[in-house]
């Protein structure tokens, strides 16, 4: 007996330090053939199919790493019809909203050699609940953590996202976790860099009872294949293609849906909410035009059409992947057109760069802020993005002190901070400073294909404008040096005579990143805004002419981000007399 526990003991130890030693991520997926069938009554999903891997390592591989979420267990894999050993096992990851996943160490009959290819014969099931323990063990409210991991197989609704929230589907990842800054982010933007060329293929089928509900992916060809009658219940299929798994979060949504088709969105409502679903429709239609006269009509990868499914839970957090927003419908059409603004930037204008592709999507919003109300209220949207980013911007800034060479370059960071807000102000402050029409022009002529070096944009854009833009570039987008940081470090008000004033300014840039800032002078009757470069660590001075006694300066707008807004006031004195 005790050899026997002491066997048993050797083995587990083996498999722990197998485990320990894996190269999880040097196999890579290249493609999905899945048949995936939900019982919403059960809340299970059961899956069959096939997958195929290439080794992208450098070296040959005896084992691989096949991970799903952890409420779901492996039932087969196969290679040619033959079984091959495998160990299952937890394994902590917060890639998957329940904090973990089942993964199956799996032995091959023989080594695959770096690019060679092996596919497997797979089987999964299980459950998929409401779960939200990775948010709520790192401290977020219950409630506020459902409403934001609200991905279920339910028995009245169903909607279920991919890698990030659940793994639904094989993938194989390190371990990431929440409480480690952006690690979450990081490994899925990581898992998605390696799936670019990645494919899946999806036959949805429900087996349901009561209510006929509606099964939607959001894939090419997403269309629903078939109704039928099953008993005391029906059955219905999807067939959903992705053709890159890196631009493309796999999700499926089954609910009793209504469609309202009306150009330029296709909305999928639930049968109480049609004058929610009416009202994005018109907000759509209304925000049309805006977004074509800027990006032109739909075209590329994203030329799909733009599709809004309602989530039940009134409110949950919205979700965009691909053609697809998950999200509420409400009677607020103010913020439907911001919404529809977004979702339908998307689809005129891809771009594989997140930063060029996310970033133009809420600049957009911004600017359609403007033409509705207003700079100030362009820049009071904007101001929502600015915590965040400096605080993105600060731990970062903690990082490079601790470690040389640490950084998220725009071009290539995973962070959503960075790659949305930061990307946001950089089209602003591009638009500010070459104009609205040169913007436009370079935008025209972007091309995804041909974005396979970082600096394609900037040379389109200074093929526009006749302007040397390295320094932008390099300050904002192709490294991180962090936020500026201006203040006015001297104001000398004159009157050179009786009909104007002068206000010599001088601003200094304690941060690393140069901008060229606004510069607003307030008088007795009206004021005056002038731009200024400031690089980083240096000063640069001008001279603001008044035609009424100045009263106060104000150091840029909100429309350039920075990491201290706090001194950008100065209130002028009464200006000396011309001799």
């Amino acid at each position: 007996m005790k050899m026997r526990v002491l066997r048993v003991f050797g083995v587990l130890c083996a498999l722990l330090v197998q485990a320990h030693a894996l190269d999880r991520e040097a196999f890579t997926f290249t493609s999905y053939d899945l048949d995936v069938h939900i019982e919403p009554e059960q809340q299970r999903l059961a899956a069959r199919g096939r997958i195929t891997l290439r080794n992208d390592s450098t070296s040959p591989q005896k084992n691989l790493i096949l991970q799903i979420s952890s409420s779901l267990d492996w039932r087969s894999i196969q290679i040619d019809g033959k079984p091959v050993q495998f160990v299952s096992q937890a394994y902590a990851s917060d890639i998957d909203h329940t904090g973990a996943l089942s993964e199956a160490i799996v032995t091959l009959p023989r080594e695959v050699p770096a690019k060679g290819i092996v596919e497997l014969e797979i089987g999964y099931e299980g459950i998929i609940p409401l779960d939200a323990t990775r948010l709520t063990r790192i401290g977020v409210p219950q409630d506020q953590a459902r409403h934001s991991d609200w991905d279920q197989i339910g028995n009245s609704f169903t909607a279920v996202r991919g890698i990030g929230y659940v793994a639904w589907y094989p993938v194989a990842t390190e371990s990431a976790n929440l409480s480690e800054g952006n690690s979450v982010f990081e490994t899925a933007a990581r898992w998605k860099a390696r799936e670019l060329q990645a494919g899946m293929k999806i036959k949805l089928s429900y087996l349901g009872e009561g209510t006929q509900a509606v099964p939607l992916c959001n894939g090419e060809a997403g269309g629903v294949r078939y109704f039928k009658q099953s008993g005391q219940g029906y059955e219905s299929a999807n067939d959903c293609a992705f053709p890159s798994l890196g631009e493309t979060v796999p999700l499926f949504v089954i609910g009793p849906y209504e469609t309202l088709d009306q150009p330029p969105v296709n909305i999928s409502y639930l049968p109480e909410h049609k004058a929610a679903a009416q009202t994005y429709a018109l907000a759509a239609q209304l925000a049309a035009p805006f977004v074509t006269e800027w990006f032109g009509a739909p075209k590329g990868p994203a030329q799909v059409r733009a599709e809004v499914v309602e989530l039940s839970d009134p409110e949950a957090a919205p979700y965009e992947s691909g053609s697809m927003l998950l999200t509420p419908l409400n009677n607020d059409s103010k913020l439907h057109q911001l919404t529809a603004v977004h979702q339908l930037t998307h689809a005129a204008f891809f771009s594989p760069r997140p930063w060029i592709f996310e970033g133009l999507a809420h600049f957009a919003q911004a600017v359609y802020r403007e033409r509705d109300g207003g700079r100030q209220s362009a820049l009071d949207f904007m101001g929502m993005h600015r915590t965040a980013l400096a605080e993105a911007e600060k731990a970062l800034a903690g990082e490079r002190s601790r470690k040389a060479g640490a950084g998220e370059s725009l071009i290539s960071t995973s962070i959503e901070d960075l790659y949305r807000s930061k990307a946001l102000y950089v089209w602003w402050m591009l638009r500010d400073m070459i104009g609205e029409d040169a913007l436009k022009k370079a935008l025209a002529v972007y091309r995804a294909d041909a974005d396979n070096t970082p600096a394609y944009l900037q040379h389109l854009i200074e093929a526009q404008t006749k302007r040397d833009l390295g320094w932008f570039f390099d300050d904002w987008v192709y490294r991180d040096r962090g936020l500026p940081d201006f203040h006015l470090a001297a104001v000398y008000p004159w009157e050179p005579s009786t009909k104007a004033y002068v206000v010599t300014v001088t601003v200094e840039n304690l941060g690393d990143a140069g901008a060229e800032v606004p510069l607003i002078l307030n008088m007795e009757q009206g004021q005056v805004t002038q731009r200024l470069l400031v690089p980083g660590k240096s000063k640069a001075t001008i001279r603001m002419e008044a035609i009424s006694a100045p009263q106060e300066i104000v150091l840029n707008d909100g429309s350039v981000p920075e990491s201290d807004i706090r001194n950008n006031v100065y209130k002028v004195e009464a200006p000396a007399k011309r001799n």
